[in-house]
């Protein structure tokens, strides 16, 4: 038997996936590590501790291969995008990991909002101007850390740099460049305005490689962590957003995923690149004729997991011996769709699309005595869920009607979620069996590499997703959302004016 392992480094753990040559799963690993929230704004990770979870799960997942009779024919990554580390002229370490969920950068986002080269680049490139690229955390730094910045050699995402601790090179696939902020759509290259800009050049990047390009020869320190033959390819895959879609077998315009777990994310695969007119999405290239088109969101499981917390009765948690999410499930079963008349806005943790600010707030809206704590709990989700839907309707509008959409993450876990997503989206959503899309899609880009599949849209990954549970929208339920989905933006525009005073206010009174 031959192997593969998919890898997926996350933003608070990685995992790894043993696969036979056919994508069925033999064995997994994972191993979690810290985000760091030392200030306002701040999330970041140790660079050490990232690499040598993944140095570890790799070995585990492998550990599990039969090596004496079959060969592991290749590792493949997949990766959280919009991290950055500086380093120094021997590519250590000068910081910690800034994540995407990092905040810091804001005020060079809305000053370059406000220039005409902001607009510009974001045609160019596909990247929405926010704390979470790595072209405002450049800006950022460049303003706000001089010296640091000044005596940074290099800067590189944990992709770039994991490879290079493992094959002591300097690259970095398309897919993760191109999500950066910094990357020309047209030629796939470092943009010079960008780099002016930022005042760096090209040099102190890393080289931008196809995602199915191949690093062989461990270092020595690097074969004995993992315990692999050393020649064993290592595949540079793609961002953990778009290899998701792979892992789901979402290769077309027409296949839509949605995506809920701490955060989530609307994506369409394209075969060319397609810009919002509006400024609400993303473009990033994924590999050669490939990009995906969607908008992430910062306000997914974790705003649930709020609403849980601090709305579900502890008491009657102790009493019916239950988890406090199985009860949350079970109160609002019978809370009618609108939730009495309840709009909830779910911007805890700001907001990426389709409002694009990180001082957005959330709220809740039309509250009187009548509702209840189960009302509050349902619109919390439903709050969830119809952000996620104007995001779907934005990219609805920009790329054309979704033949099937296929939604996975953690949200699947609840019966009455998955239902209100479809009658939310007025649209039949499809639940694959639980799987690691991202950790498959990245052992889908393996496969292409080394010529056992000619392309990623393949019915491989289809054949081991597993059972698909299909949710039809209730047309009674639709009617009620159809009328609440243009009360929730049109609050949400009354609304926005007072995010950044209020977000002022709570910055001045948490100090």
């Amino acid at each position: 038997m031959n192997y593969i392992i998919g890898v997926d480094v996350g933003t608070s753990s990685v995992k790894a996936v043993l696969y036979n040559s056919t994508t069925q799963v033999l064995a997994e690993a994972s191993y979690g590590y810290e985000l760091h929230r030392n200030a306002a704004g701040m999330a970041e990770q140790e660079p050490e501790e990232v690499v040598t979870a993944t140095e570890k799960a790799i070995r585990d997942a492998a550990a599990q291969a039969d090596l004496s009779t079959g060969k592991l024919l290749a590792v493949s990554i997949s990766s959280a995008n919009q991290s950055l580390i500086l380093l120094d002229e021997n590519k250590s370490p000068l910081s910690r990991l800034i994540t995407w969920a990092d905040s810091r950068a804001q005020r060079a986002a809305d000053k370059l909002k406000m220039m005409t080269e902001g607009q510009q680049l974001y045609f160019k490139t596909g990247t929405p101007v926010h704390p979470m690229s790595t072209l405002t955390k450049l800006l950022w730094l460049k303003e706000d850390e001089p010296e640091l910045f000044a005596k940074t050699a290099y800067f590189a995402d944990i992709k770039a740099y994991l490879f290079y601790r493992l094959f002591n090179e300097f690259k970095v696939d398309i897919s993760i460049a191109s999500c950066t902020g910094l990357v020309s759509l047209k030629t796939g290259q470092w943009d010079p305005q960008a780099l002016e800009l930022t005042g760096i050049t090209k040099e102190q990047l890393p080289e931008i490689v196809s995602g199915t390009t191949q690093a062989v020869g461990l270092t020595t320190a690097a074969q004995e962590k993992l315990a692999i033959p050393k020649d064993t390819p290592f595949i540079y895959g793609a961002y953990d957003g778009a290899l998701s879609n792979i892992g789901v077998g979402a290769t077309k315009q027409n296949t839509f995923t949605i995506t809920i777990g701490t955060s989530a994310a609307v994506r369409v695969v394209t075969d060319h690149p397609v810009i919002d007119p509006e400024r609400r999405l993303f473009c990033y290239a994924i590999d050669k004729g490939l990009w995906v088109v969607g908008g992430p969101l910062n306000n997914g499981g974790d705003v649930y997991e709020w609403g849980v917390k601090h709305l579900v009765d502890t008491n009657a948690v102790k009493n019916e011996h239950v988890d406090p999410f199985t009860l949350a499930n079970h109160v609002i079963e019978d809370v009618p769709a609108g939730s009495h008349g309840l709009l909830f806005h779910p911007f805890l943790g700001g907001e990426r699309a389709p409002l694009w600010n990180a001082k957005a707030r959330g709220s809740f809206f039309g509250l009187s005595q009548i509702h209840t704590r189960a009302d509050m709990l349902r619109a919390v989700m439903e709050g969830i869920s119809m952000n996620i839907a104007t995001v779907f309707q934005a990219v609805r509008a920009l790329v054309g009607e979704p033949v099937s959409v296929t939604a996975t993450g953690g949200f699947a876990r609840s019966q009455v979620w998955r239902q209100m997503l479809a009658d939310i989206l007025n649209c039949p959503v499809n639940i694959p069996d639980s799987f690691e899309s991202g950790c498959l899609g990245a052992a889908m880009m393996a496969m292409q590499s080394l010529g056992m599949i000619d392309s990623l849209d393949t019915p491989l990954n289809k054949q081991f997703i597993g059972k698909v549970s299909s949710y039809q929208p209730s047309p009674a339920a639709v009617k009620v959302y159809q009328r609440y989905i243009p009360l929730f933006q049109q609050v949400e525009e009354m609304l926005a004016p007072a995010y950044s005073e209020i977000a002022s206010l709570q910055e001045r009174q948490n100090k």
